[in-house]
């Protein structure tokens, strides 16, 4: 009965359970609310305190600056121990004044308990006032970093805080240490030691950087000199102090030396700073520092790149402005920059990447870029001209530069042909060469004696790797770089001259063991060759043929000759002896630099000789073997035709592209087989409207139609067929028709040039309203007759030739050096203003060209704006070259390309690539050389009666080779086969082959041969005297009409007068 239920009992536990949960959480309710009114309490109470410590600080200055009380060290050490304790962000005025009044302080005369700084010799208060002076200073620092030097009223809190930092670090100042207190001075200084060692520990270098950066990083600097002045002494204090220790140098190097032209800004406003860095040696120990590997690529690491450009342009100005530092550390100096250089480039990308950032002077960057500096890269990059300048290149290679090229008697040049007509000044062009250079220096060939491993060569070696690796590091000013290093005229010929003189024998031996060698040494010296190429190249590049041929400046033409056979030997030894195909890394460069540089003075010489006959052939190579191995699929040979042609005899490079194209034509179905014939277009052309007729049935066609065979019928006014069977002969007279029509400068489509009177794309055919179609039209007859090899008497502009090859895009493509072929007068005229001495400004010219274009006068502008912007001594060469440009590519930019897509929709640009520009011409007008008389007579075929005894005959080759000069050969050729040039491979592949036919009657009453005719040929019958009649002849077929003439007189005679009249051309 005294039972209590189960269900009462858990009622109950829950209930106690609860009641104990509610007693806690009310306990710590209660305990939370004391905590909280604790933290309440004693946040009133700091608050309190602090308004109350606020209140007597802002009293006491207050009382100050009133004069109702006087200011004393002690109070102040109190007041600013007050003011420390409970210091805040919005307690920077009355930190201000506090500083104010340390520093007012620190000037009163002759009351040393007034002087803050006293009470560092009270013996309770030295360690809390040395305490407090680091804080305080450090206080400074902190709100140093914030500040901005070019705001007013911040650039005032700058000067005040860096007086402070300048005051307290150094005893110079303090009144307390003279007269007596002088002997207190050693005591004093170990404080202001203990001071910066406490300030550098925290931070004092980061932000002297901040400073620096903030108020130099920028095209007009914002640090007044006083400022700059203070900085640069607090930078300067702890590494004196520390005797240059290397913990005090790093700190200073990556800090303060790796700020943007902090040099170049101190030089300018502070020549004080600059005479204290000379005074300790700065550069000299920065040098000794750093020529340690791994305490260069430290600091390296620690800046990254754009930082350690920034700290490279300030060591170049330096050793620049100390010339007798830098004479004295040149190697330890070259090795630095080297090394700095190096790690950079680690980072140099060739191409944009999301890996990548741009940077002003390195290019895409892997390194983060700091975009801060941008504005003060302009800066920085002089800084760094420096380095190219004529003063550190001098004494640099001072042991180059020091070789004498010493004079010797002249020997008579060897003998040299000219072939063209821009190679008509060769002979009188050597000799006027060597007598100007023989009697002036020693013509520079390879003599070695040298040992490569004495420490001058290895100096001069270690330079030219600087220079090398700054042109591939320093992407965006190489072009600058290469201008800096040919400034000097006798650089390169020493340079070279030293070059010679290496290794046993000199020249190519050396290099070429050096290629196979991977030594540092042998790198090293393959850096020197890249130097000279990459540099004499850009010279050569942008040197005007009056400064190369005429002044000869830098080399003579000797040199020029002996450098190419050089550059030549050594590209064809890479290429042959297999070294290219594994190249890659330096090797490559090597290459493309030797390469480049060959390619550049075998152009010029194309545009104008100044090398002996077969100078570029390479006897050792047989033409026979390459073109196996060109079968074969070998590398080398197609490396070799790829990259130096020139090697191959010309005849054996035409027969190479003959037989490519016939491989083409097999390959596309074009040649008749005993399977298959070739398609083939008929086309029908009126001879009134032959080139319309030839217009309208042929651009429309396939490509492959136009390269295939095409038979030509023409047609009278009425529609009638003329006489004649097409087997080649009369397509060849319809393109050769065509081809005269088009090129006519009546037409207007094309222009002659003055003075010689070459070919190039009128700028103003756009009076045609399809002229650019015709423009493509032409170049698709052009390229079948080369790919036909019809030989026609087109001469072309040099510079228009260059642009069919591409040339012009090629990066050393100058356009002022292809525009004497435009217009000679043009050029002398240009070249004048780069040689004017007064002010160009006073010619009154703009960077525009005015042109008389069909009675009215057009300015064109060769720049947005350009007909504003005057010529000035500073932009001359940039106006010569646009102007050129402009002339040769802007104005016939639209025909020159609708010209090159119809010729190389024909020949494949790829096949042209071993040709040069005047050979392109002997591609399309036959060889310019002397017509091989025995060489037509082999190759002629007689009909009518005549054959090689005939008397007729036998008279004929006799007139040709005795009675007619050079010039009336030329004219017999046109004559017959419409083209004044023989072909290039010989009259053995003129088609179809030249002919001689005995004819009785005229023209319009010859019904051809029959067996009396021939009969009466053969023996010699007339049935008339023909004396009246004159030879005609058929082109088409490369045929000429001979009468059965009675006297050899009257055959010279009338052949004479026929060819001057030009009375061929009609169809058989």
């Amino acid at each position: 009965m005294f039972s209590v239920p189960q269900s009462s009992k858990s009622e109950f536990l829950d209930k106690a359970r609860q009641a104990r949960e509610e007693r806690k959480g009310q306990k710590e309710k209660e305990r939370a609310a004391i905590n909280i009114q604790a933290l309440v309490r004693r946040f009133l109470c700091r608050c309190r305190l602090q308004k109350q410590i606020r209140k007597e600080v802002d009293d006491y200055f207050q009382a100050a600056e009133t004069g109702t009380s006087k200011r004393n060290a002690l109070s102040i050490f109190k007041i600013a121990r007050k003011l420390l304790f409970i210091y805040r962000p919005e307690d920077k005025m009355r930190f201000e004044k506090l500083c104010r009044a340390i520093l007012a302080s620190m000037e009163v005369e002759n009351e040393h308990k007034v002087w803050y700084v006293s009470l560092a010799l009270s013996k309770d208060l030295t360690i809390p006032w040395l305490k407090q002076i680091k804080d305080v200073l450090w206080t400074c620092c902190q709100l140093l970093k914030n500040l901005k030097p070019d705001i007013l009223q911040d650039n005032k809190l700058v000067t005040l805080y860096l007086t402070m930092l300048v005051t307290f670090t150094d005893t110079s100042t303090w009144r307390i240490c003279r007269g007596k207190g002088e002997t207190l001075r050693p005591a004093l200084t170990r404080f202001c030691e203990n001071i910066m060692g406490h300030l550098n520990q925290k931070g004092f270098y980061s932000m002297l950087q901040i400073l620096l950066t903030n108020g130099l990083a920028r095209s007009k600097p914002s640090l007044s000199k006083g400022t700059l002045t203070a900085i640069f002494t607090l930078s300067l204090r702890p590494v004196i102090a520390a005797h240059f220790s290397e913990n005090l140098l790093r700190s200073f190097l990556i800090h303060i030396m790796s700020v943007p032209a902090i040099i170049s800004h101190l030089n300018v406003l502070t020549p004080e700073c600059m005479t204290s860095i000379q005074t300790h040696d700065l550069l000299r120990k920065f040098i000794l520092f750093l020529s340690r590997e791994e305490q260069c690529l430290d600091i390296c690491v620690c800046l990254e790149g754009s930082h350690t450009l920034c700290l490279l342009g300030n060591l170049i100005q330096l050793g620049c402005l100390n010339e007798k530092v830098l004479e004295e550390e040149a190697n330890h100096f070259v090795k630095d920059l080297t090394d700095m250089l190096s790690y950079c480039q680690r980072y140099v990308s060739q191409k944009k990447s999301n890996l990548t950032h741009w940077h002003p002077v390195l290019g895409w960057f892997s390194q983060t870029v700091d975009y801060g500096l941008n504005e003060s890269m302009p800066l920085v990059t002089k800084q760094l001209q420096h380095l190219w300048g004529v003063s550190v290149i001098r004494t640099l290679f001072s042991d180059v530069l020091s070789k004498k090229l010493e004079s010797q008697e002249p020997t008579p040049p060897p003998p040299q042909p000219s072939t063209s007509q821009n190679n008509l000044p060769v002979k009188n062009l050597f000799k006027r060469a060597f007598q100007k250079s023989a009697s002036v220096r020693n013509i520079l060939k390879p003599v070695g004696g040298k040992r490569v491993d004495s420490a001058e060569v290895q100096k001069v070696c270690s330079i030219c790797v600087l220079y090398q690796t700054a042109l591939s590091t320093l992407t965006q000013i190489r072009l600058q770089i290469l201008t800096g290093l040919t400034h000097l005229d006798d650089l390169l010929p020493k340079l070279w001259a030293f070059i010679c003189e290496l290794g046993p024998q000199g020249g190519l031996k050396l290099f070429m063991e050096c290629l196979n060698n991977d030594t540092d040494e042998s790198k090293q010296l393959l850096a020197m060759l890249m130097l000279f190429c990459d540099c004499s190249r850009h010279l050569i590049t942008i040197l005007d043929d009056i400064e190369v041929y005429e002044e000869q400046t830098s080399f003579k033409i000797e040199e020029l000759i002996t450098i190419s056979s050089f550059l030549n030997t050594f590209v064809y030894k890479m290429i042959w002896d297999g070294i290219l195909e594994n190249a890659k890394g330096e090797k490559l460069e090597l290459f493309h630099s030797v390469h480049g540089w060959l390619m550049v003075l075998y152009e010029r010489d194309c545009r104008r000789r100044f090398t002996p006959d077969d100078h570029w052939l390479r006897k050792d190579l047989k033409p026979s073997l390459l073109f196996q191995e060109l079968e074969k699929g070998k590398k080398r040979a197609q490396l070799l035709l790829q990259y130096i042609p020139h090697v191959i005899p010309h005849k054996n490079r035409v027969l190479l592209f003959r037989n490519i194209v016939t491989k083409e034509k097999e390959s596309l179905g074009l040649v008749e087989t005993s399977s298959a014939s070739p398609h083939v277009t008929h086309i029908t052309i009126r001879r009134s409207r032959m080139l319309e007729d030839g217009y309208d049935q042929l651009r429309r066609l396939p490509v492959n139609s136009i390269k295939g065979v095409i038979r030509v019928k023409f047609v009278n006014d009425l529609g009638v067929d003329e006489a004649g069977i097409d087997q080649d002969g009369v397509f060849k007279e319809f393109l050769e028709e065509i081809i005269k029509k088009v090129f006519n400068p009546a037409l207007n489509l094309f222009k002659t040039t003055s003075g010689n009177e070459r070919l190039y794309p009128s700028p103003t055919s756009y009076i045609h309203e399809n002229h650019l179609q015709l423009f493509e039209f032409v170049g698709k007859m052009l390229g079948k007759a080369v790919y036909e090899g019809i030989v026609v008497d087109v001469p072309f502009a040099s510079f228009f030739l260059s642009q069919v090859l591409g040339h012009h895009h090629s990066t050393f493509y100058s356009s002022i050096d292809e525009l004497p072929s435009l217009d000679s007068e043009f050029y002398k005229n240009l070249t004048s203003i780069k040689r004017y001495d007064g002010d160009v400004g006073d010619l009154g010219l703009t960077l525009s060209y005015d042109e008389d274009v069909m009675g009215q006068l057009v300015c064109h502008e060769l720049i947005p704006g350009g007909k504003t912007m005057p010529v000035t001594n500073e932009n001359k060469i940039s106006y010569i070259h646009l102007m050129a440009h402009f002339r040769m590519h802007t104005q016939i930019k639209e025909q020159t390309a609708a010209f090159i897509r119809g010729f190389r929709s024909i020949i494949n640009p790829e096949w042209l690539h071993m040709f040069s520009t005047p050979e392109v011409q002997r591609l399309v007008s036959g060889d310019n050389a002397e017509i091989d008389l025995d060489d037509l007579k082999k190759h002629t075929v007689y009909y009518g009666g005549f054959h090689s005894s005939h008397r007729v005959i036998i008279w004929l080759w006799d007139i040709l080779s005795s009675d007619f000069n050079a010039e009336e050969r030329a004219m017999f050729l046109k004559f017959v086969t419409s083209c004044s040039r023989p072909p290039l491979l010989g009259f053995a592949y003129l088609k179809p082959p030249f002919s001689i036919r005995c004819v009785e009657v005229s023209d319009d009453q010859d019904t051809g041969d029959t067996l009396g005719s021939v009969l009466r040929g053969f023996f010699t019958i007339r049935k008339k005297e023909p004396g009246g009649r004159l030879p005609t002849s058929s082109t088409c077929f490369n045929l000429l009409k001979l009468p059965n003439y009675s006297k050899k007189s009257i055959l010279r005679d009338k052949l004479r007068y026929a060819i001057s009249m030009n009375t061929g051309f009609e169809l058989s």
